[in-house]
């Protein structure tokens, strides 16, 4: 955990890290940043472009238990639409204009049509939702990696909530708990011609290996059995580059 002092004014941090592949915090991380922030005045600000509606209905601060100061989501509260917010306590925002001297707007701040669209997707997402979709990026989780190993390579296919990562490997390994860990397994070449050969056979995943994988509550069993009869054959073309 890192020791911070009266010079640091913030802490930005994604709760859990999903652009070096899928990267989960450490026991105690976050709240060792809240309470490290608490210390020296700082604010700690949650990322949640990625993690937001996505870990739980309340974002990683319900996930987590963790309170930041300020949160930014992107457009995953527009219902896909492009829109972003951000949010945090009265005091915090009480610094905004027009009540403060901060100055803040857009020209798309409160874009009736996002909004709107945001406004319904939530209205129609409960709690239990996250707890299905939980278990079917589980359930799927451990159907990709026996695939994969099966037809030679080996998989660590990390998962947070509905969040789904996968590093491929020539031989066993264990999960990545930081960037150099994953920065190895992501740049030894195999999710290229793996990425590939899933394309030719219609699964478009993301294009990227340090780019993680989205389950939504509209994946079918289907799409899942298919998916892992499809990564066989990727796994095999990886395995033979």
């Amino acid at each position: 955990m890192p020791t911070l002092d009266e010079t640091v004014a913030c802490v930005i941090v994604e709760p859990v890290a999903a652009n070096m592949n899928l990267v989960a915090p450490v026991a105690g991380f976050l709240q060792g940043l809240r309470d490290e922030c608490d210390r020296v005045g700082a604010l700690l600000i949650f990322d949640e472009v990625i993690t937001g509606f996505r870990l739980a209905f309340g974002g990683a601060e319900e996930y987590f238990g963790v309170t930041p100061d300020l949160w930014c989501f992107g457009k995953v509260i527009g219902g896909g639409l492009p829109v972003g917010a951000f949010g945090g306590s009265a005091k915090v925002l009480s610094s905004l204009a027009p009540l403060g001297p901060v100055y803040q707007a857009g020209t798309l701040s409160g874009n009736p049509l996002a909004t709107a669209a945001g406004a319904k997707v939530l209205s129609l997402v409960s709690p239990v939702d996250y707890t299905d979709l939980t278990k079917k990026v589980e359930d799927f989780a451990s159907g990709l990696r026996y695939a994969i190993e099966s037809a030679g390579l080996f998989a660590v296919v990390p998962t947070e909530g509905p969040l789904l990562g996968l590093y491929l490997s020539r031989e066993e390994t264990a999960t990545p708990t930081n960037f150099d860990e994953a920065k190895v397994l992501c740049d030894n070449g195999l999710y290229r011609p793996f990425f590939h050969e899933m394309l030719a056979q219609g699964i478009a995943l993301a294009p990227g290996a340090y780019e993680i994988l989205f389950v939504s509550m509209a994946h079918t069993e289907d799409n899942f059995t298919r998916t892992i009869e499809c990564a066989v054959r990727a796994a095999q073309a990886a395995a033979r580059s």
